[in-house]
């Protein structure tokens, strides 16, 4: 074959076609995509076993009748219907977890923020102070409530005995429905040093220059608190604010060992204990949860009382965040 016959040949062939712009987008759009599923796959194995799955099975528990041992049979509405009407501790474990909720939050995050205001300014001692301050959070619930029912016994506590020496009235604590939630709430306060730690920690991190500023301005402590403490500490705030609701719409051991002691009842591990002594002051949702489906075996008025639970603190997690979202915009 001669040179230009084998030219011409090669001219007339047609070369392979380039793959369009778009198909190879395509391929490193998927791959990217390949390689975020396998980075959030840890996390989407963690989410749908721990709390998608058991989310969608308490759902379908609350339509059906289930003690554990059999197979569950579907009844509608009956289990929500039993939990609404027909169940009047339902509505006073709502009143007394909203009232925990609301009261012992706000003095919590008050008073852990007024700790960690008072040591930032303590010159000498700080160490020491803060180790006091941070150490009741480390005592284990049960133990906690144990010593505070000892120590706010009406008639042996030496709580009433100090009040009845300097002439002031001695409440009965646990051991009165009016004074049981203030007793929990007392001892909440004691153990605030986790709130403590982690305002202080957002206080030493407010800039000094704002409060140099401030001050040259003429404001005063107050001022200086109003304008440039809580704007720069109120995401922490909000943090403490939203992980407290969380955690009292969970409150459990406490109140069932406070109500317990004060029943007489501590010593006898092995008898079934109805929770909310004295006249059902201290029974919690939470408790509810249990008593309803380990201790009556009855799992789908349980399963209704956990979803009432779970759609109260997403109500107002997402209250919260809304209003922290629209007091920053508004500040911008």
């Amino acid at each position: 074959m001669s040179l230009a016959s084998a030219t011409r040949k090669g001219a007339g062939a047609t070369a392979p076609a380039a793959p369009p712009v778009q198909q190879l987008l395509r391929r490193k759009r998927r791959r990217a995509a390949a390689r975020t599923l396998a980075f959030l796959s840890p996390w989407l194995i963690g989410f749908s076993v721990f709390f998608l799955y058991p989310l969608i099975s308490t759902i379908y528990f609350s339509f059906t009748k289930y003690n554990g041992f059999g197979s569950p049979t579907f009844t509608g509405l009956k289990n929500w219907d039993y939990v609404f009407n027909d169940l009047p501790a339902f509505w006073q474990g709502l009143r007394n977890t909203l009232w925990l909720v609301v009261v012992m939050v706000s003095l919590r995050v008050a008073f852990g923020l007024g700790i960690g205001l008072l040591i930032t300014k303590i010159k000498s001692g700080v160490g020491f102070f803060r180790t006091a301050f941070y150490l009741p959070y480390l005592a284990p619930p049960v133990a906690a409530t144990v010593a505070f029912a000892f120590l706010l016994n009406p008639g042996t506590g030496p709580v009433n005995h100090f009040l009845g020496e300097i002439g002031l009235p001695q409440p009965g604590w646990f051991a009165d429905p009016n004074w049981s939630k203030p007793a929990l709430t007392l001892l909440a306060m004691w153990g605030v040093g986790d709130l403590m730690v982690i305002f202080m920690a957002s206080l030493l991190d407010v800039p000094r220059e704002q409060y140099e500023a401030a001050e040259l301005d003429g404001a005063g402590p107050f001022q200086r608190f109003r304008y440039v403490t809580l704007p720069n500490i109120s995401p922490i705030i909000m943090f403490a604010v939203v992980t407290g609701v969380i955690q009292t719409m969970q409150y459990y051991t406490q109140a069932f060992v406070a109500g317990r002691v004060a029943a007489g009842n501590a010593g006898n591990s092995g008898q079934q204990f109805e929770p909310g002594y004295p006249n059902g002051s201290t029974w919690t949702l939470p408790q509810m949860v249990y008593n309803l489906g380990f201790q009556r075996f009855n799992y789908g008025a349980a399963c209704v009382v956990a979803l009432v639970l779970f759609v109260i603190s997403m109500a107002v997690t997402s209250v919260l965040m809304r209003r922290k979202s629209g007091f920053m915009a508004s500040d911008d």
